[in-house]
């Protein structure tokens, strides 16, 4: 559909699975989001026209004093009194760019029934040239991004380029998150204060304290009440995520890259496209999420076959690596039904420890004298996958690579930059440094059948200087990273990659158009697992979520857990496995098979249920769960995270159809008789029927539970 302004106001309104997104067109400007919310349900032009006549306010005699309209592209010259769309100059001219559409704005539908908006501009005083994209996906995720060309004859240095959604005044409390090593994805609230709560990023990757989404909403949403709306931009290097509150009353979420002097310096003729900046707006938490899982399922390369249960093997061995011990931990990962086994740090070079050999892809002839064959023929045999450590963008200093090419590393102002975990950065914006690395994993894709790749990411890319001039290298390594995992799927068809950045550094929808699985972190400790997956679902399915059964003493906190807690804890993502097996008794190993078995049965329903959360009266005790799309059958966890007052009293199970009936039962998949051992409330043992609304609205009191102990639930309808 191609829209036609002659000089008056036109409109169109986009659907799509509870949004609506309305837009004003008019004659010469720029698009104005006059509604991004929840479905306003059929209007025609008159409704829509009305709509935005309300919209427009009459106090003051000034402009600049009512929040009139705000555009994807905020500009100062429609009394943009915020942050601006674009900054940047030519020398310090052309600072304040006014764009005016140039042609028709064209408006889509694609195959899949995502409605695609096209909107062409230009300054001619300021020769600059824009495209502007806005896509409504079929579930309800909208994404937005802008293209800037430089029309002159002089160069113009870009310092943002930012796209903006408006928010109405009922959002009034801020949601993001925080976080560091081993301890990812922590939530924290503050009110929409006026002025802006930006969240910028400088170490060159998203960030182990990436704001991961924004959102804003009406005071006290959780994850079943409350309108929210969010933003997340898909991007693996420096950002800028903010929420901005003006004193005329607007407010808007806004997001773009964070771009370091002299980064981009567009020629005439050269443009830039910015990172799309994905939202979704719902009633609670939970339907946002569901949006951008929606979003994910349905992308090309998403995974078509089930999640195979990976055995990862740094914490079982870490750098002591044999064929001897690893086939034996092989063995052993078969016989409780692992389906990859993943080779982790330590296989090339003299990698014996973490000061040596990164950049030096080549296997270690005197840890593997005839190469990796051995071991993945061994893995074959067993009936499972094989798979690989790398860190394609790292070096160290004391390698091969560094000694032959150290102009391949970053280096602003002539300065190397300081080490961190043993480690620098190859710079990939260097042609030679790029074809090195690819040519090595190519050859190592091309040797062995590798069907995996753990991509790691440890150091900060911060004071990262392209040499020999030392200008900003960020960008151009980001793009370097994304087209290297292109390649190298391309030359292995079938290839999978997980994005690991010291845990969960790397998590954003821009890695993940490469990758389908994210490590969320290097804490496999249960208990601090818990919230750190909570918040990792509320952007991505679980199925792109690695979620391992560590070892009795966590690794990084030093905590016992039982068992039980362990396996219940990662049953909910991709299943994975990081124990050193061959410590485990008989008994451990026949519990964790019939856990993995039991992941294994109701996979397809973990991996491709609705995700919901029960916001519990208590939090001290935790409720979550996956619930079929149909709605026949679902499965919930309920946890004691720490000792609650009263006992977590009744339990209420969400996402249920409240018309049909369900049978409720509690299994025990590990057979561990944890039902036998403590007093239970009689409807556990014996199960019971009821329909979905009662169990939603009035619950069911539940077992009594120890701290850092959880139980499964299962409903399954009654025809």
């Amino acid at each position: 559909m191609t829209l036609h302004p002659s000089g008056t106001t036109r409109h169109l309104h986009l659907r799509a699975a509870g949004t609506s997104v309305v837009l004003e067109l008019v004659d010469d400007l720029l698009p104005v989001v006059r509604h991004w919310g929840a479905d306003l349900g059929e209007l025609g032009e008159r409704d829509l026209a009305a709509l935005s006549l309300a919209a427009r306010e009459a106090l003051g005699d000034s402009p600049f004093d009512v929040a009139d309209a705000v555009g994807i592209l905020p500009e100062h010259g429609r009394a943009w009194i915020g942050r601006p769309g674009v900054e940047g100059s030519r020398a310090g001219r052309d600072w304040s760019p006014a764009f005016r559409t140039t042609q028709d704005v064209e408006s889509s539908t694609e195959a899949d029934g995502t409605r695609r908006v096209l909107a062409r501009a230009a300054d001619p005083a300021a020769y600059l040239g824009l495209l502007l994209e806005l896509e409504l996906h079929p579930g309800g995720l909208l994404r937005v991004r802008a293209t800037l060309t430089n029309t002159g004859q002089d160069p113009y240095e870009l310092g943002a380029v930012r796209t903006t959604l408006p928010v109405p005044e009922r959002a009034q409390e801020l949601l993001d998150f925080t976080g560091r090593h081993t301890y990812e994805r922590i939530p924290q609230r503050q009110p929409f204060s006026a002025g802006v709560h930006s969240r910028e990023v400088r170490t060159g990757r998203t960030g182990l304290d990436a704001v991961h989404l924004l959102c804003a909403g009406e005071p006290g949403f959780g994850f079943r009440h409350g309108q929210v709306w969010a933003v997340h931009l898909g991007w693996s290097g420096n950002q800028q995520t903010y929420a901005e509150r003006l004193a005329n009353g607007a407010r808007v979420l806004g997001a773009g890259e964070a771009l370091e002097h002299g980064e981009v310096r567009l020629a005439p003729g050269e443009q830039v496209t910015t990172p799309w900046t994905y939202a979704a707006q719902g009633t609670g938490l939970d339907e946002v999420a569901g949006r951008f899982h929606a979003w994910l399922r349905s992308r090309p390369h998403a995974p078509a076959r089930p999640r195979p249960v990976t055995l990862n093997t740094w914490e079982a061995v870490y750098f002591d690596q044999s064929l001897e011990r690893l086939t034996a931990l092989a063995d052993l990962g078969a016989r409780v039904g692992a389906e990859r086994f993943v080779l982790d740090d330590g296989w090339f070079g003299g990698r014996r420890d973490d000061t040596t050999s990164l950049g030096d892809w080549v296997v270690s002839q005197d840890l593997w004298p005839e190469g990796l064959g051995p071991l993945v023929e061994h893995v074959h045999r067993l009936g499972m996958e094989f798979g690989l450590w790398v860190e394609p963008e790292m070096v160290s200093l004391d390698s091969d690579l560094a000694r032959a090419h150290p102009e391949w590393l970053f280096s602003a102002g002539g300065r190397r930059g300081l080490e961190s975990r043993q480690q620098h950065v190859l710079d990939l914006g260097h042609p030679g440094a790029y074809a090195h690395v690819r040519d090595q994993l190519v050859a190592l894709l091309r040797t062995y059948d590798i069907a995996y790749l753990k991509w790691d990411h440890n150091r900060y890319l911060n004071d990262a200087g392209h040499t020999p001039g030392g200008e900003p290298g960020v960008r151009a390594h980001t793009l370097a990273a994304y087209r290297l995992m292109d390649e190298l799927r391309s030359a292995r068809p079938g290839l999978e990659i997980e994005s690991c950045a010291g845990g969960g550094g790397r998590i954003d929808l821009g890695v993940l158009d490469r990758c389908v699985r994210v490590w969320a972190s290097d804490c496999i400790d249960p208990l601090e697992r818990q919230p750190i997956q909570r918040w990792t679902f509320a952007l991505l399915p679980p199925g792109w979520v690695g979620t391992h059964v560590g070892s009795p003493r966590s690794h990084t906190t030093g905590r016992r857990h039982d068992l039980s807690f362990r396996a219940q804890t990662a049953l909910w993502g991709h299943l994975g496995i990081e124990w050193d097996l061959t410590t485990a008794t008989e008994e451990d190993l026949q519990v964790l098979a019939r856990w993995v078995a039991f992941h294994r049965r109701h996979r397809a329903l973990l991996h491709g249920g609705t995700v919901v959360n029960g916001d519990h009266h208590d939090d001290a005790t935790w409720v979550h769960g996956v619930v079929a799309p149909d709605r026949a059958e679902a499965l919930y966890g309920v946890v004691a995270v720490r000792r609650a007052v009263s006992g977590p009293g009744r339990v209420r199970l969400p996402g249920l159809d409240p018309d049909r009936r369900y049978r409720v039962t509690v299994p025990d998949p590990g057979d561990e008789g944890l039902l036998e051992e403590r007093p239970v409330v009689p409807w556990a043992r014996t199960g019971l029927v009821l329909p979905g609304r009662v169990l939603e609205e009035v619950g069911l009191p539940m077992v009594p539970l120890h701290p850092e102990h959880a139980h499964l639930l299962q409903a399954v309808e009654v025809r």
